[in-house]
């Protein structure tokens, strides 16, 4: 896979973009809430070491692993978080949107723009994803974007300190450009830049 270097990717609202360690109160903030670190396999409290470690491990995307903070294009703050890794025929990863931004539409314009990345720039055809059988949102949002149910798993959850039922998901690039041709995400999806 070429090396792309430093990528920038913009919707309407959200700037993508490597994590510095200027982002560690924000991130902190977005995943030290436990309403967001349910979801998520992250460690929990999650603090200001926690995050230090992952900006440091994670501040320059490199081929097969990109992570991107998701800072407001408004004022700067970073309200959550994705990330993709590539490792054989597995193409994984996800996102997180602070508790306190979430209801906003910012994870519709997150995931376009991360299967957008995926599928136009590193050409990948399919992506795995899943979340907690409980995650409502995450399953609204994976199923309106053209993602399919393929198995279930058990994973386990440090805010809740417990093993979780976890829903497999696939999104193929034939069903994600199926899904998204309704006049809404279509607008949402050519409007997003990579730079």
């Amino acid at each position: 896979m070429k090396n792309l270097g430093t990528k920038i990717i913009e919707t309407e609202r959200l700037i993508l973009r490597e994590w510095t360690l200027d982002d560690m109160v924000d991130q902190v903030e977005g995943l030290g809430n436990f309403e967001t670190a349910k979801y998520l396999t992250v460690p929990f409290p999650y603090t200001a070491q926690n995050s230090i470690e992952y900006i440091k491990q994670h501040s320059k995307n490199v081929p097969n692993n990109y992570a991107f903070a998701v800072e407001l294009k408004e004022n700067g703050k970073v309200i959550g978080g994705t990330n993709l890794y590539i490792s054989g025929d597995e193409n994984s990863g996800g996102i997180w949107i602070n508790e306190n931004y979430t209801g906003k539409g910012y994870g519709t314009e997150l995931w376009l723009a991360r299967a957008k990345f995926a599928f136009e720039v590193l050409e990948l055809n399919e992506l795995q994803n899943g979340y907690f059988e409980f995650n409502v949102r995450s399953k609204h949002m994976q199923e309106k974007i053209g993602y399919k149910t393929i198995g279930k798993s058990a994973k386990f959850c440090p805010a809740l300190n417990k093993e979780v039922a976890e829903i497999l998901t696939r999104l193929t690039k034939t069903d994600f450009y199926s899904a998204i041709q309704s006049s809404k995400l279509k607008e949402i999806y050519v409007n997003i830049k990579i730079l």
